[in-house]
């Protein structure tokens, strides 16, 4: 937890969480994907964090990956469904809720499909590729033998100033990257 967890988030993780509503856990694990999420940028991903819960207990926790592990699969949710499956050692994940701070892509809402994932639990949309209800609400879909509930919105606000800052801040560095040389043209 930093300075840039809203107060209500630090209020409630200081609390005892015997006395935790749906709502207050929902902010809980929430508040974990962004940690997630924050890890994923220092190391110049996109900044997506997730988890998977059952019970209000943690079975598996992820962050975007894709560059480190040379692996296009390995965004949050998928790195999450896989730890929560090996942690279980069952690929299904029944009555399990994952959250993530940012609308699923196809790819992962599929994943979760095939996972067995009761509920999404979202922070922002994704209005390029969100699956969920932003370019389509993919978990309705009739064809589909299992059916996840999804919400959205908890703790949106600081999911999308997280990957605002983040994509700032790298338009900025390619900026400064275009100058560079620019720079240094007529010293040689």
């Amino acid at each position: 937890m930093n300075k840039e967890t809203p107060t209500h988030v630090r209020t409630l993780l200081e609390t005892e969480s015997a006395d935790w509503s749906q709502q207050d856990w929902d902010l809980h694990w929430m508040a974990r994907a962004l940690a997630l999420a924050e890890t994923a940028a220092s190391l110049g991903e996109v900044p997506v964090g997730a988890v998977v819960v059952q019970d209000n207990v943690l079975l598996g926790e992820g962050f975007n990956q894709p560059i480190l592990s040379s692996d296009p699969t390995a965004h949050a949710e998928v790195v999450a469904l896989r730890a929560a499956a090996k942690n279980v050692e069952n690929y299904r994940l029944p009555n399990a809720t994952l959250y993530v701070t940012l609308e699923p892509c196809a790819m992962c809402a599929g994943a979760m499909v095939h996972g067995r994932i009761s509920r999404l639990v979202f922070a922002a949309p994704e209005p390029k590729a969100g699956v969920a209800q932003s370019q389509e609400t993919f978990f309705e879909r009739t064809y589909l033998n299992h059916r996840i509930h999804v919400e959205n919105g908890v703790a949106g606000t600081a999911a999308s100033q997280l990957l605002s800052r983040f994509f700032q801040q790298r338009r900025e560095q390619k900026k400064n990257d275009k100058q560079k040389p620019m720079d240094n043209v007529g010293t040689e």
